[in-house]
C-alpha cells in the first residue's frame, strides 16, 4: 500500500504543476502584459481557469495531507526549517485566491478593482517563486537540522542562489504554460500571434533559468548533472522531454491545441520523472549527509493501509466530479459564445 500513497503523493504534485501552473501562469502573463492588452488577457484567462481555479488548490492540500499522515517526519522538518517560504507562498495563495474572486464577482466595480488586479498579479508571480524555493532547497542539502542559530537554521537553507534559481524556472515553466493553453482560447489570428510571442518569451525564461540552475549546483556542489544524465531512466526522460518541446512548437505554429496542450504536460511530466526518480526514494537531503525517505521514513504499516484506502475511495468521488466541473463550465462559456 506504501506505493500507492506515494503514487497519490507524486500524481497530486504532477497535477498541481500543470493546472496550477498554468492558472498561476495567467496572472504571471498579466503581470508581464503592457496596460493596453491587459484587459484582454484578463477575460482570455478567466475563461480558461474558470473551470478549474477553486479545484487546483485540492491538489496541494491532498499532497500536504499525505505527507501529514503517511511521512511525519518529512512534513515536520519541511514546517519547521522552511516555515518561512511556506508561510510566504500560503500567503500568496490565500491573497490570489480573494483577489480573484472580488475582481471577477464584486458586485461593484469602482476604484478598488485596480487593487484587486494588483493582489492578483504579484501572488500569482510570489506562490509559485516560492513553491520552487522550497522544492530546491529539499534536494539542496543547505536543510541544517544542527543548526545553532535562528539564520543558518532557517533563512540560508531556502534563501541562496541555486533554490531561487529554481524558483524563477518554476515561475517562467508556469507562465510558459499558461501562453500555451490560452493559444487555444482565442479564435482572431492577432490575439494567437499575441499569445505565440509570450510563449516564445517564457520558453526563453525557462531555458534561461535552467542554465542557472546547472550553474548554481556546479558553483554547491550539487550533483545535479548526475541525477539527470547518470541513469537511464532521467536520460531518456530529459530527452523526451525535449523531443515533446519540439514537437509542441510545431502544434502551437499549426495551432492544433489538443496536440500542443497534451505536449505540454508530457514534457512537464517527462521533467518531474527526471528530478524525482535520481534520488528516489529519498525526498529530502539534509546537510548533515543524511536523507529522509519516503520507504524508510513512513508512518506505521496499519496508518499507511489506512491512508491508502482513503484515497483509493476518495478518488472515485473526487475524479468525477472533478470532469463534471470542468464539462459544466465547458458548456457555460460555449452558451455565453454562442
Amino acid at each position: 500500500m506504501i506505493y500507492v500513497v506515494i503514487g497519490f503523493l507524486w500524481v497530486s504534485l504532477l497535477i498541481y504543476v500543470l493546472m496550477g501552473g498554468a492558472d498561476f501562469g495567467a496572472g504571471i502573463l498579466e503581470l508581464l502584459t503592457t496596460e493596453t492588452n491587459k484587459s484582454h488577457i484578463r477575460k482570455t484567462s478567466y475563461q480558461a481557469i474558470g473551470p478549474i481555479w477553486e479545484a487546483n488548490h485540492m491538489w496541494l492540500i491532498i499532497a500536504v495531507v499525505i505527507l501529514f499522515v503517511g511521512f511525519p517526519q518529512v512534513y515536520t522538518t519541511v514546517s519547521v526549517y522552511l516555515h518561512i517560504p511556506l508561510v510566504i507562498m500560503l500567503m500568496g495563495i490565500i491573497a490570489r485566491g480573494t483577489a480573484f474572486s472580488f475582481r471577477n464577482y464584486d458586485a461593484i466595480k469602482d476604484s478598488m478593482q485596480r487593487v484587486y488586479n494588483k493582489i492578483y498579479v504579484y501572488s500569482s508571480f510570489i506562490t509559485p517563486l516560492f513553491l520552487g524555493v522550497i522544492a530546491g532547497s529539499a534536494v539542496s542539502r543547505k536543510i541544517d537540522t544542527d543548526a545553532n542559530t535562528f539564520l543558518s537554521a532557517y533563512v540560508f537553507d531556502w534563501l541562496n542562489w541555486f533554490c531561487f534559481s529554481v524558483g524563477f524556472f518554476t515561475v517562467s515553466l508556469c507562465g510558459f504554460l499558461a501562453a500555451i493553453f490560452l493559444v487555444g482560447e482565442v479564435k482572431d489570428d492577432h490575439s494567437k500571434r499575441r499569445y505565440r510571442r509570450k510563449a516564445v518569451q517564457m520558453n526563453i525564461a525557462v531555458l534561461f533559468w535552467a542554465g542557472m540552475i546547472f550553474a548554481a549546483s556546479l558553483v554547491d556542489g550539487i550533483p545535479l548533472l548526475t541525477w539527470l544524465f547518470g541513469n537511464i531512466i532521467s536520460l531518456l526522460t530529459i530527452i523526451s522531454a525535449v523531443i515533446a518541446l519540439v514537437f509542441l512548437w510545431f502544434a502551437i505554429l499549426k495551432d492544433r491545441v489538443v496536440a500542443m496542450r497534451f505536449l505540454a504536460g508530457f514534457m512537464v511530466t517527462m521533467l518531474l520523472i527526471a528530478v524525482t526518480y535520481a534520488h528516489y526514494p529519498n525526498i529530502i537531503l539534509l546537510k548533515n549527509g543524511t536523507e529522509l525517505s519516503l520507504l524508510h521514513h513512513k508512518a506505521p504499516e496499519k496508518t499507511i493501509d489506512s491512508l491508502g484506502i482513503a484515497l483509493l475511495t476518495g478518488s472515485l468521488f473526487i475524479l468525477p466530479a472533478l470532469f463534471y466541473l470542468v464539462y459544466s463550465f465547458g458548456k457555460k462559456s460555449q452558451q455565453e459564445t454562442a
